[in-house]
């Protein structure tokens, strides 16, 4: 098979909101922020071409279906569909999708689903063969959100999605008849309920595993570190804990969705024992 790395629309978002309880004096020195408090962060996809021509897709990043205001207000930072863009750049249109995998429903990974905003238009999903796999446990989120968590989802897209006819819903513990036995899950709830991530195996430089918003990016890494969107920080701490311990050991690679400079990294332990990232790719093209 071949691994590639796919921009999507990128963003800036309060950096204290991307980092928790860590003070700015130590976040600041991984991720500079702009003169509104910001970092930037990405919003990439994986693409894989398996042997037989398949391509299945790693999520959508947030795309350009919010209106001007509210694109504004998350931080977009383009006009464009960047991932039609970065898609194309492959030789892969929107018709020639064939899976998208989706770790979890919030917007900023589940938005590049949909067509760009256009005064009086409906939402449309602009991959129109593909079939998505979600977990059962972010489906049902999705469908019942929290008060916390409301604003993080589209309502539109969860009718659409299921109007295909081409929806996988995960179950706990299960594999993806859609996807195949090269693909193995992790059900994670500290981010949000059923958060999903996805272990690929197949390629020569081995296993690598999609990390959603477990872990969003390298300064991520270090296990005291959570975001203030994460739903319980102590369970995710642990859950973080057990995907890098394994990482490790089977001396695989990290895919991370939001880092603005790296897309992939293998791992270490410092002197005192702490995972640290190494061996980091800024774009993925394993041929």
């Amino acid at each position: 098979m071949q691994l590639y790395s796919v921009e999507g629309n990128s963003q800036r978002l309060d950096g204290g909101a991307m980092f928790g309880n860590c003070p700015r004096a130590l976040w600041s020195r991984w991720c500079a922020p702009d003169e509104q408090n910001r970092i930037p962060l990405a919003c990439r996809g994986l693409l894989v071409r398996e042997d037989d021509g398949r391509a299945v897709l790693f999520e959508a990043g947030i795309g350009t279906f919010f209106e001007p205001k509210l694109r504004a207000r998350f931080g977009v930072q383009e006009d464009e569909h960047v991932l039609l863009r970065s898609l194309a750049a492959r030789g892969i249109s929107p018709e020639q999708v064939d899976v998208v995998v989706l770790s979890h429903l919030h917007f900023d990974h589940a938005g590049g689903l949909l067509t760009p905003w256009a005064e009086g238009q409906a939402p449309a999903l602009v991959f129109p063969n593909a079939r998505y796999v979600v977990s059962e446990g972010a489906w049902r989120r999705a469908r019942d959100p929290h008060p916390r968590d409301r604003a993080s989802f589209i309502p539109a897209l969860q009718d659409l999605l299921e109007a295909t006819g081409r929806l996988e819903r995960v179950a706990p513990g299960s594999s993806s008849e859609t996807l195949g036995p090269r693909y193995s899950f992790t059900i994670s709830e500290g981010h949000t309920p059923g958060l999903m991530l996805t272990r690929v195996e197949g390629h020569a430089r081995g296993p690598i595993t999609f990390m959603g918003d477990l872990i969003p990016g390298t300064p991520w890494v270090h296990l005291p570190i959570t975001m203030g969107y994460d739903r319980y920080p102590e369970r995710l701490i642990d859950e973080k804990r057990e995907m890098l311990e394994r990482v490790l050991a089977e001396d695989g690679w990290c895919f991370f969705t939001h880092d603005a400079d790296v897309a992939v990294c293998q791992l270490t332990r410092d002197e005192r024992g702490r995972f640290k990232a190494r061996e980091t790719v800024a774009e993925l093209a394993w041929d």
